[in-house]
């Protein structure tokens, strides 16, 4: 890594940045709680190295081929998740910052529930949002619970790896896409006689990559897997309009049968500056199998909220507990709401019932 990229990752991480953002003819910019900052006192990159010097020898070549590239980073105690890539004729790279401390699972603001997932030994779960709102953490998080309390082999395919699990209680291989395997349905396939009890795929992109997923959990394993999707509802429709209409009534069945829970969730900004969690969890029961298995997933909200016994929420209800509890501007918690009307109501609910 050339020294004053180096220099801007520093200061990055020491003012407890999630992203950086290096583009030619631009100043460094740094997220910082969820806002883009200049760090102005690098001035404008001028120097293509700043950005190539992320990149082996190896990698260069296929950068050069492919025009954006995937990989991790590692700078000191700090690892980083980068994207070069080209705009306009010119570099640019994106860097998320990853803690080497894989935080502690009852430290996310996640709901109590959550940790019960940790205790199944087979089925599947999604964790699903937009973009930067802390999934591969809330995974990690688990997968490493996972590790603390039991003896088990957990396999992880990733692009690129993320946090680090080290082994504790349980044997942990984890597979970077490019480094390790050359593809997800290739790493899935293999996994299966890998003796696992506990598959994590990084990110279900493609029909292929699914239905191994879903075979794998299928077969008798505990799967985890993410989803860029904006609630539960949507991120079983996505699943299945991946498939070709005619397979469409086998994968309904197949996901009913297989789904254990969906968590939704967002980082929301807080009154003292920092960021929380919002999260939707949706749980599998009877009437949620029998819902995707008609294509009624219309329904699941409805389910989400007369679950409420089985530790389910809604993101709406969430952002209305943060409002009540003074983590949360109202007028922000709404602007995150996928229903505003349904957020004011529980919002009044609460109030009303202390």
């Amino acid at each position: 890594m050339h020294s004053k990229t180096e220099e801007i990752c520093k200061l990055a991480i020491a003012n407890g940045a999630s992203d950086i953002h290096l583009q030619m003819g631009q100043v460094p910019k740094m997220r910082v709680h969820g806002s883009l900052i200049d760090i102005g006192t690098f001035g404008v990159i001028d120097d293509p190295e700043l950005i190539l010097s992320l990149l082996s020898e190896k990698q260069r070549e296929e950068f050069i081929v492919e025009k954006e590239m995937d990989l991790s980073v590692t700078l000191d105690d700090y690892r980083f998740r980068a994207n070069v890539f080209h705009q306009k004729g010119q570099l640019a790279s994106a860097l998320r910052v990853i803690v080497d401390q894989i935080p502690e699972l009852g430290s996310l603001g996640l709901p109590e529930v959550v940790k019960s997932f940790t205790k199944l030994r087979q089925g599947f779960v999604l964790v699903t949002g937009p973009t930067g709102q802390g999934k591969s953490t809330t995974v990690a998080s688990i997968l490493n619970e996972i590790n603390k309390e039991n003896s088990v082999s957990i396999v992880t395919i990733e692009d690129p790896i993320e946090y680090v699990i080290r082994p504790i209680k349980s044997l942990v291989s984890q597979r970077e896409l490019g480094e390790d395997t050359l593809s997800f349905d290739r790493a899935l396939k293999s996994s299966l006689r890998q003796d696992p009890n506990v598959v994590f795929v990084g990110e279900m992109r493609d029909l292929e990559t699914i239905q191994l997923a879903l075979t794998v959990a299928e077969t008798g394993h505990l799967v985890f897997s993410t989803l860029h999707t904006n609630s539960a509802a949507q991120s079983i429709d996505r699943i299945i309009d991946v498939f070709p209409e005619g397979s469409k009534p086998q994968i309904r069945m197949q996901l009913a049968s297989v789904l254990s829970a969906v968590v939704s969730q967002r980082l929301i900004p807080t009154t003292d500056g920092q960021r929380t969690v919002a999260a939707e969890i949706l749980i599998t029961n009877p009437a949620l199998a029998n819902t995707i298995r008609e294509g009624k997933t219309f329904m699941i909200d409805n389910i989400i909220q007369t679950g409420a016994d089985q530790g389910m929420v809604g993101l709406e209800m969430s952002l209305a507990r943060l409002v009540k509890s003074g983590k949360v501007e109202e007028r922000l918690a709404a602007s995150f709401a996928l229903r505003p009307e349904e957020f004011l109501n529980s919002l009044r609910l609460l109030k009303k019932n202390g």
